[in-house]
């Protein structure tokens, strides 16, 4: 790798000093790259940049062609041999979703070429500034998230030891894939440096790109983890406003887009930066926290600047907050007539006779509300032949009328006999209308509400009479809402354990998805460590205790070949008597022993992933393993996972207690005070021990749920 040195100049390294030993690259023949290129003809070129010229070309994988983008350097260019190696070396160890693959290169005499995946959508900057593509404010946002994981990667996630700084963050180095899916490119002018360091000096001249290049580094030469994030700040105001960094077109005297940005936003005209192709599409909340999070990147002094790690996390909200925005406009603005085709997406004119025979069944107007719509659907169902029958279909009896999921065996579909059915109008009543008031929760899907019903007959009961519930409403019309509200039915209908929440039963009334559970009194793990500062705080041995339930639960999971994922304090359920069940089934699962599962979209809670699974997708028990060590430490200290206000060293409670552990003398500065020092010394110890073996880099390196049960309950007899 590449590191300045004293005397202004930049010097080739040995691979000792790199982020790890690079992985095999394939080296090309240079006769390999005429072929592919076609003794690069002028028609295959599909980029150009101060480097040389980018080409589409096919280079064989086996047998099979595999379509590629070939960057030839010029020789005439100004990125040499030093970037050439830097983008070699660098992306021979970097792997992550959100960053370009590179698949080889060739160096060959004056030639210095790369070989990279093919993104058949081109860069950012071609969409927003040359071809002016349609792009809607949820595809811009997501484009966002993209970039921003894959910047996060490189900070954190490269390795314990060592992050990378990218240095040359702009649209035109973030790729977009043929699903819109963002990759940053690029990394010629990376900087590696110590994670555990806050800056890098740069002695050299400062590189980089005009419009993104951070004042900070520009004035001092210190180059900062933080440098990229305000790079990052001006894409996503080139994602707002599809202006350019640098453009001429906002006035002769103001050609930079951060200042034009920032003088319209004291001069209260937020709305006017907007592109006006998305105006009607952002609520004004969106908007206002958008902005803030532009205003945060782009501040002057880099400490003051979020991390991507944040920054991502409040994307991430963000999207979930349009996309609320949307579902209400929509669910306000559709007719039942448009709902009904939703239900019954067969119905179609001049393609079904029963279409006809069914607008003709409506003795009303077609814009009535759902009352209206859960009464025909309650009245008529439709063959496979498009006949009509008067059947109560509301109520969903038969295993068939849930679609199968790929990939879950047989024992985990359809219906359990054992789940109630609730008719919509029945929780509507037992939660007052799902009121405000009796708001337990939010999840990631929906919201959680406390209700009451008639213990045998299942009908609504007044507040604080007859069996409690709660009831999770999942978000209208949400994308994933009706697939976490399958699995959720699938597998919690299918399991038994006392350390798992119990399922009663659900609901289904399109567009309605709702899940009905045992009440827990006192809530999740999270209020007693982080939420409620009047609840009474937990002891050692309870604490323990509830820690033995999650171990019991999630062993139990494992053993039944389940994989929970998003294992985190808010999805442990604490009864009357602080016994612990676990929620959050929403993202379960299921991978056979002998297997590993892939999955080509990260989800689960940020801050708990495991790096496996972040990096590369790779999903197995050891992911669950990693989030319960990272549980642990959060019971332990009473300090989240990730937390922005504490001071600098001890944001990431992994690094602050990695840090200490070490030493028994500094173990009671992490403690939790509240535990008033009131636990066995050694106890804290094997406990710590314990977390860290968790929360190892390598899942081969972590200890099984079984393991972790067994360990837990020798800590908990020090207590004795």
């Amino acid at each position: 790798m590449f590191f300045d040195m004293a005397d202004g100049e930049e010097s080739k390294a040995s691979t000792s000093s790199s982020i790890q030993p690079p992985q095999p690259c394939h080296n090309f023949e240079f006769p390999e790259v005429l072929v592919a290129t076609e003794n690069f003809d002028e028609s295959l070129v599909i980029g150009r940049g101060g480097f040389g010229k980018v080409y589409k070309g096919k280079v064989s994988n086996g047998s099979s062609p595999v379509v590629v983008a070939i960057k030839r350097l010029d020789s005439k260019s100004n990125q040499g041999v030093t970037e050439f190696w830097a983008e070699v070396e660098m992306l021979s160890v970097l792997r992550h979703c959100n960053l370009v693959s590179l698949i080889g290169y060739c160096n060959h005499e004056n030639e210095m070429i790369l070989v990279y995946e093919y993104m058949p959508n081109g860069t950012l900057d071609d969409h927003l500034h040359k071809l002016h593509t349609s792009l809607s404010w949820i595809q811009r946002l997501n484009i966002c998230i993209g970039a921003g994981r894959g910047l996060h990667y490189l900070h954190t996630g490269t390795g314990i030891e060592s992050g990378v700084i990218h240095r040359d963050v702009k649209s035109s180095n973030i790729l977009l894939t043929e699903s819109w899916a963002a990759k940053v490119s690029d990394f010629g002018l990376s900087k590696v440096g110590p994670t555990n360091q806050p800056s890098t000096y740069v002695n050299t001249l400062v590189k980089g790109t005009f419009g993104y290049l951070d004042p900070n580094y520009y004035a001092t030469g210190k180059l900062t983890r933080k440098s990229d994030v305000y790079a990052f700040g001006v894409v996503l105001l080139e994602l707002l406003c599809r202006k350019r960094a640098v453009d001429r077109s906002l006035g002769e005297e103001q050609y930079g887009l951060v200042a034009w940005v920032q003088d319209s936003i004291k001069e209260g005209n937020i709305k006017d930066i907007v592109d006006s192709d998305i105006r009607g599409e952002i609520s004004q909340k969106c908007l206002r926290e958008f902005v803030r999070i532009v205003e945060r990147c782009l501040q002057n002094s880099p400490k003051h600047r979020p991390t991507m790690a944040e920054i991502v996390a409040s994307l991430e909200s963000l999207l979930v907050l349009q996309e609320k925005s949307n579902n209400s406009l929509n669910s306000r603005g559709t007719t039942i007539f448009g709902r009904m085709v939703n239900v019954f997406p067969f119905l179609s004119s001049g393609e079904n006779p029963v279409f006809d025979r069914m607008v003709n069944l409506f003795p009303f107007s077609l814009s009535r509300e759902d009352s209206i719509l859960a009464r025909v659907v309650n009245r008529f169902s439709f063959s496979s032949s498009g006949e009509i029958s008067a059947q109560g279909v509301s109520r969903l009896s038969s295993n068939n009328m849930l679609p199968e999921m790929e990939g879950v065996p047989a024992h985990f579909q359809g219906l359990s006999p054992s789940l109630k059915v609730f008719e919509f109008e029945v929780l509507k009543k037992a939660t007052k209308k799902f009121s405000q008031d009796l708001l337990l929760g939010e999840a990631a899907f929906g919201e959680v509400f406390l209700g009451w019903i008639e213990k045998n007959t299942l009908a609504p009961s007044n507040k604080g009479v007859g069996l409690p519930i709660a009831v999770k409403r999942f978000y209208l019309k949400s994308a994933q809402a009706p697939d976490e509200w399958l699995t959720e039915v699938n597998y919690l209908g299918h399991l038994a354990h006392p350390n798992i929440i119990g399922l009663l039963g659900y609901c289904q009334d399109e567009p309605e998805h709702l899940l009905v559970y045992e009440n827990m009194p006192n809530k999740s793990l999270d209020r007693f460590l982080f939420k409620d500062s009047t609840a009474k705080p937990l002891t050692w041995e309870k604490r323990l205790l509830i820690l033995l339930g999650v171990a019991c639960g999630l062993t139990y999971l494992h053993s039944r070949e389940i994989i929970l994922r998003d294992l985190q304090s808010s999805h442990i359920l604490l009864d009357e008597d602080f016994n612990a069940k676990l929620g959050g089934f929403g993202l379960v699962k299921y991978c056979p022993l002998t297997k590993t599962h892939v999955n080509t979209r990260v989800m689960g809670t940020y801050g708990y992933g495991a790096p496996e699974y972040i990096t590369t997708g790779r999903l197995s028990r050891e992911s669950d393993v990693y989030s319960f060590g990272l549980l642990l430490l959060e019971s332990m200290t009473g300090q989240r996972v990730m937390d922005l206000i504490r001071r600098e060293r001890q944001q990431s409670l992994l690094e602050w207690v990695n840090r200490i552990q070490s030493d028994k003398r500094k173990l009671k500065k992490i403690m939790d005070p509240r535990l008033k020092h009131k636990y066995p010394s050694q106890g804290a110890c094997e406990y710590v021990s314990l977390a860290m073996r968790c929360i190892a880099h390598k899942p081969q390196n972590r200890p099984s749920s079984e393991e972790v049960l067994d360990r837990l309950e020798q800590i908990y007899a020090l207590n004795k």
